[in-house]
């Protein structure tokens, strides 16, 4: 029995172009992937994706290191072992790649005949079945114009699974397809890894199929690193692509000019991103990716304090029995300040779990006039809420300092907070690493 991995990839090195216009796309790529493992290669556009996913598929020539693919050296290899090769895998492109002339179901067909595994009787059987499983079960008659281009992609994707491949290899599957359907896209392709052992190597850009990966490597500049490396680069995305949608102001200077509709939104596209980094997070070192957002944790606890018309705010993380102040005016000149849970306003709220407002600061026994003396700060009024995790447990403090036209903080500001904080402390769960999973 052949027990080596079905991709293994050692020192690949791929160049387009030659003499001075030659450019090289892939430096000493090196990856092995098993049986039944599903492996998603993340990066930006141009660092050589889909390079390597051709170069594993056997569509062109290795030119430099070794790729071995389902037991078959590729490297110089005679173009009947390519064609063998191919036979077993089941492609997925961005182009789709569909006959017009033929039907959706005589598309997929053709994926059965082209693997040469079943008889000919089953083979119509087979293509109405996997149609039905993507959603279209009711256009299996209609050519490719006559289908949307998400319904496009789902006939290719049918293709390619038809046969019960050997190995899928998928660029962007999802891209041209909502929410539900990429679900179900994903989910077949690990019911094959899972159920029929096979390997599926997986190029996307689509954070929300990322749980269903065994392993993420990225790939940037051509050269392959690390899941950790991928999780830094695409929170980094996750901050950037906002500010790169606004002529790429920085996260302060961007949060600080929207309206509060705007700022809502955007709270909600990160939300949403922090969610899904949430469920992939726990194969990841979270402490390689907690700084990445403290700029923009900033920005958004700031935008709080101009929204509900404060003078200051901030963000204590609780960590044991104490809370440590995280986001704040004046940090880096306080050093770290460390409160115990249970003393001072933000320890009540984080041991009692509820909102807590003071019209009259130093009225309050539990106000610790410390923080004032060492910033000059004349703490009047406070507003301060506990950040509950996913799991409803209280991992963070923020609170608004006085508001700005001297009246006390009332229910409304308590409302109008408890509002954001519940879409932003899932940004702030993810910022620092305490899923509570």
């Amino acid at each position: 029995m052949n027990s080596a991995p079905p991709i293994s990839v050692q020192g690949l090195n791929h160049s387009y172009g030659k003499g001075e216009l030659k450019k090289q796309i892939l430096f000493d790529v090196s990856v092995e992937i098993r049986a039944g493992e599903i492996v998603i290669v993340t990066g930006p556009s141009g660092s050589g994706k889909t390079t390597m996913l051709t170069l594993v598929g056997a569509l062109r020539s290795a030119q430099e290191g070794s790729v071995q693919v389902l037991g078959e050296e590729l490297r110089n290899a005679k173009p009947a072992t390519l064609e063998k090769v191919r036979r077993q895998i089941g492609f997925i492109f961005q182009q789709h790649n569909l006959l017009g002339a033929l039907s959706a179901l005589q598309n997929v067909e053709l994926g059965i005949r082209a693997s040469g595994k079943f008889p000919r009787s089953e083979h119509r059987e087979r293509a109405r079945d996997i149609l039905g499983a993507v959603g279209l079960g009711e256009r299996i008659d209609h050519k490719p114009d006559q289908l949307s281009g998400g319904q496009r992609q789902r006939v290719a994707i049918a293709r390619a699974l038809v046969s019960e491949p050997a190995m899928v290899l998928a660029d962007e599957p999802t891209a041209s397809l909502d929410k539900d359907s990429g679900r179900e896209v994903v989910d077949r392709l690990k019911f094959l890894a899972k159920e029929h052992g096979t390997t599926i190597l997986l190029v996307t850009h689509d954070n929300r199929i990322l749980d269903i990966a065994d392993r993420i490597v990225h790939l940037e500049d051509g050269c392959i690193s690390t899941f950790t490396d991928a999780v830094i680069a695409n929170n980094r995305h996750m901050m950037e692509m906002l500010a790169n949608n606004r002529q790429k102001q920085p996260v302060d200077e961007l949060v600080d000019k929207l309206s509060e509709h705007e700022f809502q939104d955007l709270l909600q596209d990160i939300t949403d991103e922090s969610e899904r980094f949430l469920e992939t997070t726990a194969l990841a070192n979270n402490v390689a990716f907690r700084s990445m957002l403290d700029k923009g944790l900033f920005a958004f606890t700031r935008k709080l304090a101009i929204l509900l018309n404060a003078e200051r705010s901030s963000l204590f993380l609780v960590e044991g029995n104490e809370l440590v102040l995280k986001v704040a005016e004046n940090l880096e000149e306080m050093g770290e300040v460390r409160i115990p849970l249970g003393s001072g306003i933000a320890g009540a709220v984080a041991q009692g779990r509820e909102a807590i407002r003071i019209d009259d600061a130093y009225s309050d026994p539990r106000f610790n006039r410390e923080v004032d003396r060492q910033t000059g700060f004349r703490t009047r009024s406070i507003l301060c809420l506990p950040v509950k995790n996913l799991n409803g447990e209280v991992f963070a403090v923020a609170q608004l300092l006085n508001r700005k036209d001297g009246q006390p903080f009332d229910q409304a500001d308590e409302h109008r907070f408890a509002h954001f904080i519940q879409s932003i402390g899932v940004i702030f769960e993810t910022q620092l690493g305490l899923g509570g999973r």
